[in-house]
């Protein structure tokens, strides 16, 4: 992955598990998304500090691994997230819109309409599936070892249940789970979350753009700060 020759985790370690071992490799004896991404920024430490090179002159380029000089921008990391996206084809019985990009940006958008000065709320409506371009199994579980460190433990919170908070709405979630979630402080959030995710679904509904999209919610976090 330093190498650019692999972009995605899975796909990557599997590769790594074959070269290194002639035994089948386990699950849980691979090393996990966020050891990966430390390695790699430690690499990057080490090039920068032989070739005497800055900031500036590194280009972040690897989807949901940032260069470790570039790690502070969290908004170059949510773009390198994103765009892989585009590519994401989902199933046309859930999603009839395509892409999980255009989803993505839809979900942001009502998300937006409905409250326009929540950051946090904002950001899961954006990354909630950034996931599914790294690791399709588990897309929640990549999104959220990807985002580490870039995003709010509730926005974090928002994405990780966000799954199970759909299961409530059709349903079908358990008693126990239920009040678990009921427990949070930001359970209704949650559910409205949901309810953008299951709107924005519409075939050929304009949308913001990625760069329009990180544009509102940098200039939130702004005029949070002064």
């Amino acid at each position: 992955m330093y190498r650019r020759q692999e972009s995605e985790f899975f796909r990557a370690r599997l590769k790594a598990a074959r070269l290194l071992s002639s035994e089948p490799v386990r699950r849980h004896e691979m090393p996990s998304r966020r050891e990966i991404r430390e390695q790699i920024e430690v690499f990057a430490r080490m090039s920068l500090l032989e070739t005497g090179r800055t900031s500036a002159d590194v280009e972040y380029t690897l989807p949901g691994v940032p260069d470790a000089l570039l790690v502070a921008d969290r908004f170059v990391v949510y773009r390198g997230l994103l765009l892989p996206l585009e590519k994401v084809m989902q199933k046309p019985l859930y999603h009839p819109e395509g892409d999980a990009l255009y989803h993505s940006l839809q979900v942001f958008d009502l998300a937006r309409d409905e409250l326009p000065y929540d950051e946090e709320f904002l950001l899961a409506a954006l990354l909630h599936d950034v996931g599914k371009a790294l690791d399709p199994q588990d897309h929640v579980g990549a999104a959220l070892d990807a985002l580490e460190g870039y995003i709010t433990p509730r926005t974090a919170w928002l994405i990780e249940h966000h799954s199970e908070a759909g299961a409530l709405r059709d349903g079908t979630l358990g008693a126990r789970s239920r009040r678990r979630l009921e427990e949070s402080e930001s359970f209704d959030e949650l559910i409205l979350l949901v309810k953008c995710d299951r709107e924005g679904r519409q075939v050929g509904v304009p949308t913001p753009d990625v760069e329009d999209a990180l544009v509102y919610v940098r200039e939130l976090a702004e005029s949070c700060d002064e």
